[in-house]
């Protein structure tokens, strides 16, 4: 079972998703996880202590994720896009933690944290990438392409009815370099 902490931060998370930045006071946060809010704020002291709890979640998440992207049995590449497809399920939480950081984005209050917090989830599966691909432009194509496939996970857009990720593998696959 989850711990308070943790309970809090899904339920932040949850709030963000469904219902946007606005609907995140800390008695909602509390409520929805089930804690009192003397124990949400136990662990937050502030709402912007949620928010950089949120985002230290996703950077772990994000380190976590860009080590399988690096330890892939089938490469980096094929971890990135078949993770990044609708229906390819990132382990560790990171797809859920990155939409609810992105709810965030636009804040006056905490869109610069949240960008940059973004750059570094960014930097570290480029840098996972180029590990595979040598070649930066090719690297930051591969990044591209998992980028456009995750955003239609994140909004729940199919791919084409004729096109599945397998095939858009082997397209890239024989654009890229053997080594």
């Amino acid at each position: 079972m989850a711990g308070a902490r943790d309970r809090v931060l899904d339920a932040y998370e949850t709030l963000l998703i469904e219902h946007g930045p606005g609907s995140t006071t800390l008695d909602a946060v509390a409520a929805a996880a089930d804690v009192s809010k003397g124990g949400l704020l136990y662990h937050f002291a502030s709402k912007d202590a949620l928010v950089t709890g949120l985002l230290d979640r996703l950077r772990e998440r994000s380190s976590a994720d860009a080590a399988a992207i690096r330890s892939a049995p089938d490469g980096a590449v094929a971890y990135y896009i078949r993770t990044s497809a609708p229906g390819g399920a990132v382990p560790g939480g990171v797809t859920r933690s990155y939409l609810a950081v992105l709810r965030l984005a636009d804040s006056t209050e905490t869109g610069q944290a949240v960008r940059d917090a973004l750059a570094v989830v960014h930097a570290e599966e480029y840098d996972a990438l180029r590990e595979e691909l040598t070649d930066p432009v090719l690297a930051w194509l591969a990044q591209l392409v998992g980028d456009g496939l995750y955003l239609r996970t994140l909004t729940g857009t199919p791919l084409p009815p004729d096109l599945g990720v397998e095939e858009l593998l082997a397209r890239m696959r024989s654009y890229l370099p053997t080594e």
